[in-house]
């Protein structure tokens, strides 16, 4: 489900379930991640879904990359896997006005 920046952000503070995935590369995520984000580089393939298929089902997924593309893209490949809540941000990072941190 694609959703507004707003939307997106208010249902996350929201939610019990929540984890926030970011598909960027390592270098977009080195530029800063929105905060307690996990990193999933989207662009490792079969690398991709492995390290998808060890998330919990069960959480709600709160998707992003850089401009809204590779995340719904990664959405679309989760349901797909049994994933039964995804969430895109629309815009992507590149767009985010909300909090951000630098990756630990």
């Amino acid at each position: 489900m694609n959703l507004t920046q707003e939307d997106w952000w208010n249902k996350l503070q929201s939610d019990e379930n929540a984890v926030i995935l970011d598909v960027r590369t390592e270098d977009e995520w080195n530029d800063g991640i929105i905060p307690n984000a996990i990193n999933i580089d989207i662009y490792k393939g079969q690398g991709f879904i492995y390290q998808v298929e060890e998330l919990d089902k069960s959480k709600n997924y709160y998707v992003y990359c850089k401009a809204g593309g590779r995340s719904a893209q990664a959405c679309s490949i989760m349901s797909q896997m049994g994933f039964e809540t995804t969430y895109n941000l629309m815009g992507g990072f590149s767009e985010w006005s909300g909090p951000t941190d630098m990756p630990k």
